[in-house]
């Protein structure tokens, strides 16, 4: 089983917001692969289960609030007895322009406080995660800028970014890290759209 978790954090207040991008990005997937979400107390997280390309999908969403998204992820994959190469987490990234896609096989957190509570819940770095850019705010007010909605002007560069951060996760699992590696990493929105 590959499991796919988008970061976020529960709750409306924080829809739409640039933390929110990972759970964005899985709802679309399960949106197109026709999975419908349960909500899971054992987990603390909304699940949908499906097939892609022959073998078995679980799509997550925990609802811990992000800083204590390990804790869900690490009961998920033990349940499943699935490793850490079964498993990619999907985020947003504060160091790269909105709209920029970033892929690699393993890493450190650099920062972001979900993936730094993963890392220590699963006790290695050594996921794959697609990370999707939501830039800074010159103010430097970095907590308000990822936890405040996007502003209208940047609805096509988020949606285009949903949108193509799903297909190098669906390039992901159909092919493989190296195939979605060569395609999409280094997208960006602006300069993709002539």
């Amino acid at each position: 089983m590959k499991v796919i978790a988008g970061l976020g954090n529960p709750g409306a207040k924080y829809d739409n917001t640039p933390h929110n991008i990972g759970f964005d990005i899985v709802d679309l997937m399960a949106q197109r692969l026709k999975a419908g979400w349960t909500t899971s107390k054992n987990f603390r997280a909304c699940t949908a289960k499906t097939t892609c390309n022959g073998s078995q999908l679980l799509l997550v969403k925990p609802q811990t609030f992000m800083n204590l998204s390990g804790t869900s992820i690490a009961l998920i994959l033990r349940y499943f007895r699935c490793k850490p190469a079964d498993f990619t987490v999907i985020l947003d990234d504060a160091d790269l322009p909105l709209g920029r896609l970033r892929i690699r096989a393993k890493g450190s957190a650099g920062g972001h406080r979900g993936l730094l509570s993963i890392i220590e819940s699963l006790g290695t770095d050594d996921f794959a995660r697609v990370r999707v850019g939501v830039g800074r705010e010159i103010s430097g007010n970095l907590v308000k800028h990822v936890l405040n909605k996007f502003g209208k002007e940047y609805e096509d560069v988020v949606a285009g970014a949903v949108q193509t951060a799903s297909e190098a996760t669906m390039c992901l699992i159909e092919n493989n890290l190296n195939e979605s590696m060569n395609r999409y990493n280094g997208w960006q929105y602006e300069t993709d759209q002539g």
